[in-house]
């Protein structure tokens, strides 16, 4: 990069953005901060928006405003708060825009920045998955670069490199199969919040773990690929591969596979998104494949693990069904996290919330917000009902 690239970072002080700024701080002549945003950690967004060294910081909550600019006061950074200033955080002039904020929150503001036509680096699925076709469009109409940030959908783009998306005969996506991969129906009836975010692979925050754990993580990806990657719902697949090491592969019509490698360190990935087109150097491990000796895939369990068919019937019957799907999870896993429902009552949720509701496809980012407060309401019935007392 010949000059410093201006950043912004939805999701400043998320397990995303963290990985982003420690790479940004690793190389501070290519770097300059536009803006970071928080959802209402307000000490540590001011923190790395001073260390960093931040044009703006944004807090979520607006109630939290006066604290932020207090903790701000004399530095020069301005503070700014509540949904709409995330949104104008998106008009900042930065080159490249990471959009990490976590769940349907973060749609709004990804959609601006897609809007002003720079480069976006996405890590927020759950925008994707909500309103996939307005954000492709966007993208479109824009000229915006998408820049896939998950670990898969950054190894089918790597993969896809030189190649030609009418030429491809299947996308693998590969899942780590998480804690729960070998456990029976009866385990997993009965474990904790505390042992479905212990991931046995990788470092994330509560929400994506527990995705992880259910495997809704994957069938959400399953539906941003889908977008991503316009090559047909039949030719993606999902293939457990325990030691994350392989994180997708494209098979071409030639039978050529290629995948791509790498340790299972989120900073690999986006380490790739914030130089692209070119590369930077991370602090990840490199690969010790004499070390990890094997490389095992096996096909995913459909009984155990029934998010993986929601996920895949929601984008197959398309309009509202992804952005309901999403909105029950995220219900459905707080109630989790919060010890309100067992751990399998989380897809049976989202289930009951896919066949109560049936709005008419959403047009627009406010009928798709409608949409996403209605499914809620639904969702957090039926855990109430469910409740554990």
């Amino acid at each position: 990069m010949t000059a410093p690239r201006t950043v912004t970072i939805f999701g400043a002080t998320g397990s995303v953005g963290k990985s982003t700024l420690d790479l940004i701080s690793r190389s501070p002549a290519d770097f300059s901060v536009a803006a970071l945003t928080a959802n209402s950690d307000v000490a540590a967004l001011a923190k790395v928006a001073i260390s960093h060294n931040a044009r703006l910081a944004v807090i979520g909550d607006e109630s939290r405003y006066v604290d932020l600019k207090t903790a701000l006061a004399g530095t020069g950074v301005e503070a700014a708060a509540g949904p709409a200033a995330l949104v104008d955080a998106a008009a900042l002039d930065a080159d490249w825009t990471m959009a990490a904020i976590v769940g349907c929150a973060g749609l709004a503001p990804t959609l601006a920045a897609i809007k002003h036509g720079k480069t976006v680096a996405l890590a927020n699925k759950e925008s994707l998955v909500s309103a996939g076709a307005l954000m492709m469009d966007a993208v479109a109409a824009s000229g915006a670069t998408l820049l896939p940030v998950d670990s898969e959908h950054n190894a089918i783009f790597q993969c896809l490199a030189g190649g030609r998306i009418e030429d491809v005969a299947r996308i693998i996506l590969t899942a780590s199969g998480g804690p729960f991969r070998a456990a029976t129906l009866d385990e997993m009836r009965v474990v904790t919040p505390a042992q479905a975010v212990k991931h046995p692979n990788w470092s994330m925050g509560a929400k994506i773990s527990v995705d992880s754990a259910t495997m809704m993580n994957k069938g959400l990806e399953l539906i941003e690929a889908h977008h991503l990657f316009p090559v047909g719902l039949d030719r993606i697949e999902i293939i457990v591969h325990p030691q994350s090491v392989i994180h997708s592969m494209v098979e071409y019509r030639d039978r050529s596979t290629l995948a791509q490698l790498g340790s299972p360190d989120m900073r690999v990935p986006i380490a790739h998104a914030l130089a692209w087109p070119q590369r930077m150097a991370s602090p990840c491990q490199p690969l010790d494949l004499a070390t990890i000796g094997r490389l095992d895939f096996e096909a995913p369990d459909p009984v155990r693990f029934p998010a993986l068919a929601l996920a895949r019937a929601a984008v197959e019957a398309g309009g509202a069904r992804p952005a309901i799907l999403n909105a029950a999870n995220e219900v459905a896993v707080a109630a989790f996290l919060d010890g309100r429902i067992g751990f399998l009552e989380i897809a049976m949720i989202v289930e009951e919330t896919l066949t109560r509701y049936s709005p008419p496809p959403p047009t627009s980012i406010e009928e798709i917000g409608a949409i996403d407060r209605e499914a809620r309401g639904y969702a957090i019935g039926r855990a109430e009902s469910t409740r554990i007392d």
